[in-house]
């Protein structure tokens, strides 16, 4: 019997990236679903009931959600390469090894400390702070061994591919600043 597989994902969701990475570096098949978040599909109700996010990886009908933990089951079903780093240095040397560990879940945390927990202020204030925080910023300058990792990871096909264009992003960015009022 063949593994049958439906991603329901969100193209611009990092954690749903890191799950499209995983398959296409083990070169597994699966029926991508494009969801759309804010009128959400009776099949992504019914797969997550309880939190209703992306992703979720179906495998012949049954649910499996969050991104981590998606990452470790196809780690251990599709077992002929791993991608969890076997030491805390390995993600360094080798960029497609620790991905959904490292960078994206630090990323994210750093981004929720940031704008999500200082007192005193609205949200939308936060939210402004951080941008002028982060608009002087140069990743080049400031973390240049990371944007050589990032550079590393972008030769692989399976990273390359699972990515949308910067552009495609930034138009998305550009849209919700529009849509809130940002």
């Amino acid at each position: 019997m063949e593994d049958k597989l439906v991603l329901l994902d969100f193209w611009p969701s990092s954690y749903g990236m890191r799950v499209r990475i995983a398959l296409a570096e083990k070169g597994i098949k699966y029926e991508a679903r494009e969801e759309n978040l804010a009128d959400k599909s009776p099949l992504l109700l019914e797969m997550n009931p309880l939190h209703k996010m992306i992703p979720v990886l179906i495998h012949n009908g049954k649910p499996i959600s969050e991104s981590l933990l998606l990452l470790q089951y196809i780690d251990e079903v599709w077992h002929h390469i791993t991608h969890l780093p076997c030491s805390p240095l390995t993600h360094i040397k080798d960029p497609k090894r620790g991905f959904g560990l490292t960078i994206l879940t630090k990323r994210y945390t750093a981004w929720a400390r940031e704008c999500g927990r200082k007192k005193g202020k609205s949200k939308r204030q936060q939210r402004r702070n951080s941008w002028k925080v982060c608009g002087n910023f140069s990743i080049e300058a400031e973390c240049p061994k990371l944007v050589g990792w990032a550079r590393r990871c972008m030769e692989r096909d399976s990273v390359s591919k699972s990515l949308p264009h910067p552009q495609k992003i930034y138009a998305f960015v550009l849209e919700l600043k529009q849509k809130y009022g940002l």
